[in-house]
């Protein structure tokens, strides 16, 4: 098949595009803004003769709509995806996770082509701390931040471009993905780059929020999966069975990288932060027989510690001007 890949140069895109490969015969045609998450870099070693980038907006519907009618299918990872980043200027969330979404979806109509839509774990809101209930497939929509809001409308949108107008196309929702290529404003890289440059990590107040923890190429695997097995109009959950809270998560890091396990700051906690995010993913893995790959945390997390040890020259460019940023607002 060819592929279209929107965001193809971001974390969780790019991981996808060298999964697939790796894994397939397809070939693939990524479409990225190239804003601050996206990197050329992520791409650099793949082959010319399997992957090609477009530098554009998804909300370009004269960008968009060529590209899309060359495609077998469109795996549709770009959106404005960081929380924090939502509550300082909402506007780019909305430009990119609505209205992008909608352009593609007009252009998959136009074209008969499908189109899977890849969506978080964040639009159902948050669980207890204490509550054993997981996020499934019915679990009604909650969302709490100008982030995950907007993902929650771009996956109602895809629901209804389904119904409506028999768009044909399936939804994932993922839990937290961590792994290579993944900037370094994020939770993870941010701790693994500040052990290495000697900075202390940073935690969000007492550290108890609970997410749910996939490596980005079970991700990959998963949306492969659903896009060869899944059924049309359907919606996938994706996790790994993965919960930590981020203070286990911060002293493993620092007790993997040879570091006392309590030397990082607490620092003030973001606004509105989600108590506790958990994934039940039976459907995909009863129904399309999908299993992860990395079911351990902390082999995982070595391996990306690994990562970033040898990869500096894709994440420094970034560091100083990322803890800039935090530094003015004291975390």
């Amino acid at each position: 098949m060819r592929l279209l890949v929107t965001g193809g140069a971001g974390f969780i895109g790019s991981n996808f595009v060298h999964h697939v490969v790796s894994h397939t015969d397809h070939t693939v045609t990524v479409l990225d803004k190239l804003t601050y998450a996206g990197n050329r870099a992520s791409l650099a070693d793949l082959p010319g003769d399997r992957v090609d980038l477009v530098v554009g907006d998804i909300a370009d519907a004269g960008v968009v709509d060529g590209l899309v009618a060359q495609a077998d299918a469109v795996v549709h990872y770009a959106a404005e995806s960081h929380n924090d980043n939502s509550l300082h200027d909402p506007r780019p969330f909305l430009d990119t996770n609505i209205i992008g979404t909608y352009t593609l979806l007009e252009a998959a109509r136009r074209h008969g082509t499908r189109f899977h839509h890849i969506s978080t774990d964040e639009v159902y809101g948050d669980l207890e701390l204490d509550d054993p209930a997981r996020f499934t497939e019915a679990t009604p929509y909650n969302p709490s931040s100008p982030y995950s809001s907007t993902k929650a409308g771009s996956d109602l949108l895809v629901r209804a471009w389904v119904r409506s107008f028999g768009v044909a196309a399936t939804i994932s929702n993922c839990s937290n993905n961590y792994g290579p290529y993944q900037h370094v404003e994020k939770f993870i890289p941010r701790q693994i780059t500040n052990v290495i440059r000697g900075i202390r990590p940073k935690l969000y107040g007492a550290g108890e929020n609970v997410r749910d923890w996939i490596h980005a190429d079970d991700h990959s695997s998963a949306v492969l999966t659903i896009l060869e097995k899944g059924v049309i109009g359907q919606t996938y959950l994706i996790g790994a069975d993965g919960e930590k809270n981020n203070k286990d998560v911060i002293e493993l890091i620092l007790t993997l990288m040879g570091q006392p396990r309590d030397a990082y700051d607490h620092v003030t906690d973001r606004a509105g932060h989600d108590l506790r995010y958990a994934i039940d993913s039976t459907r995909l893995r009863t129904e399309l027989g999908w299993t992860p790959q990395y079911s351990d945390f902390e082999a995982g997390l070595a391996a990306t510690i690994d990562w970033y040890r040898a990869n500096e020259p894709w994440w420094a460019p970034t560091k100083d001007t990322t803890e800039a940023f935090y530094a003015t607002k004291g975390q």
